[in-house]
């Protein structure tokens, strides 16, 4: 049932993903959120931080090094972190 609810997090980017993850903590913080949305909205956030782990971890994999010349010149690039 939480999944069918959070579907709309798969197409989300990972900005969008950070704000309502955001939103969630200020509305908890808050204190005032009865206690069974209080869950239902912790779930909620929980997917959310997947979701931008996700994306964070892909963007870290696109991240290439920029081999420079003695010259510094850019010659190529290579993975950032050689796995």
């Amino acid at each position: 049932m939480a999944e069918e609810a959070n579907n709309d997090i798969k197409s989300m980017s990972f900005e969008q993903a950070l704000e309502a993850l955001e939103k969630i903590v200020e509305d908890l913080e808050r204190g005032d959120v009865p206690l069974d949305q209080s869950i239902k909205i912790y779930e909620r956030g929980e997917a959310l931080k997947k979701h931008c782990d996700l994306l964070l971890k892909s963007a870290e994999d696109k991240v290439e090094k920029i081999r420079l010349s003695r010259e510094g010149q850019a010659v190529g690039s290579e993975p950032l972190d050689e796995a």
